[in-house]
């Protein structure tokens, strides 16, 4: 595996953000960072496409007070349930 589910992230929240990666910390909220609601409605979506993977609807992010590690939290167990629910069609 070349980079982690976190290097990856980190480097689509710096490119909607218009920010250097190494600015990114784990506990840095998306406001904290410079996402507008609005950027991080597109920097979801850019999430879903870049892991081939859907966020359930109710899962949201909260702006001002979701962390960049939520989000590789969220990746993970979107990648896991996708996984799980992939082997279970066999």
């Amino acid at each position: 595996m070349t980079a982690t589910i976190q290097q990856q992230l980190f480097e689509i929240i710096a490119k909607q953000a218009k920010i250097d990666v190494a600015t990114i910390r784990p506990e840095s909220t998306l406001k904290d960072l410079g996402i507008a609601s609005l950027e991080a409605i597109e920097m979801i979506f850019d999430i879903e496409e870049h892991f081939n993977i859907n966020f359930p609807d109710q899962q949201g992010a909260n702006f001002d007070t979701d962390t960049a590690q939520s989000l590789v939290d969220a990746v993970q167990k979107a990648l896991d349930d996708k996984a799980a629910a992939g082997e279970g069609s066999k």
